[in-house]
């Protein structure tokens, strides 16, 4: 078996971000799960659903904690490397944080694969981790049937100036700065072959000066657009916030490609899933169902949504007061 000829989503039962757990069965499971530490000095936890874990640790300084892995979205090692680096530190910037060390998350079949390309995948996430300027000091791994590649990473941030999920208000604007489609997209590139280049320059860009902006603006109020969707990522910053999130359909950027693939047939479980979830909650009688799964697409290292307007991302929407449904999509 020679390298070259090996295609990695081909062993994967899901890819990307589209592989986690259904965003309801999640809720469900970790419902009442609260920590009873008596300290106060978490401050951003489980309870909206925040990108990260953040914890005071004096006046102006905040440890920020997260973990993020999965399995190949691509089959090149290298490229899925960095992708599944980007998406991790993605989680520190969406909370307004700068990343300081990660440690890789990686899950192996030795007997499987060659080591050249767990070689391969290790120095992708370490190329991307050293363009944000993040140390990468060791980390863990296992021998596991499925191929899985990811990082945990602590961060630091003013616990003034976090961006969160709960800080949404009304009269703000929507902004997204990536297009949406990478789930339909991975999901026929792991179908065919077909390479989407596009789609992996956007995947392994990091969202550090979309998060530099947004601080610089005075925004507050932000989540990275990952596996549960925009409209999945949308609810939960308008259900935090208790107001309405009105998005303009026609507004949201896509990746070239992304309405043909969905058209064909390419949406994940994950996708589907996420549509169900948000349905209940969500004004969807102006869309058709096709537009709708586009919205619910499981994105891997998306970007930003924000409540506010940076320069280059487009405004997809508002934030109106709380009206009968969370999310209206017109």
């Amino acid at each position: 078996m020679t390298t070259t000829a090996i295609r990695l989503t081909q062993y994967a039962h899901g890819g990307g971000c589209a592989c986690k757990i259904p965003p309801g069965e999640l809720e469900q499971a970790v419902a009442g799960l609260v920590p009873a530490t008596g300290r106060g000095d978490l401050l951003v936890g489980l309870d909206d659903g925040d990108d990260a874990a953040v914890v005071s640790l004096r006046p102006g300084l905040a440890i920020v904690a997260t973990t993020d892995f999965f399995t190949p979205v691509v089959d090149d090692p290298y490229d899925w490397g960095r992708i599944a680096a980007a998406n991790a530190l993605s989680d520190v910037y969406a909370m307004g944080g700068s990343p300081l060390v990660a440690l890789n998350l990686l899950a192996w079949p030795r007997d499987v694969l060659p080591l050249e390309l767990m070689t391969e995948v290790l120095r992708g996430g370490l190329d991307v981790a050293t363009q944000a300027q993040c140390h990468v000091a060791g980390g863990h791994s296992i021998d596991d049937p499925e191929p899985k590649y990811g990082m945990a990473v602590t961060g630091t941030a003013d616990p003034d100036r976090l961006l969160r999920n709960d800080a949404a208000r009304p009269g703000l604007p929507l902004s997204l700065t990536k297009p949406l489609g990478v789930g339909v997209l991975n999901n026929r590139h792991k179908a065919t072959g077909e390479i989407f280049a596009e789609a992996v320059a956007t995947m392994a860009a990091l969202n550090r000066d979309a998060a530099q902006a947004a601080l610089a603006a005075g925004i507050r109020a932000a989540t990275d657009v990952t596996g549960f969707g925009l409209l999945g990522h949308v609810y939960k910053m308008a259900r935090a916030s208790g107001v309405t999130a009105v998005l303009d359909a026609a507004a949201v950027p896509y990746l070239a490609g992304a309405r043909a693939a969905a058209a064909d047939g390419f949406v994940s479980g994950g996708t589907r899933r996420n549509l169900d979830w948000v349905r209940p909650y969500t004004d969807l009688s102006r869309v058709d169902e096709l537009e709708a799964l586009l919205l619910a697409d499981a994105q891997t290292s998306g970007g930003l949504l924000l409540a506010g307007e940076i320069p280059g991302a487009p405004v997809i929407g508002e934030l109106v007061p709380r009206g009968e449904h969370a999310v209206v999509v017109r």
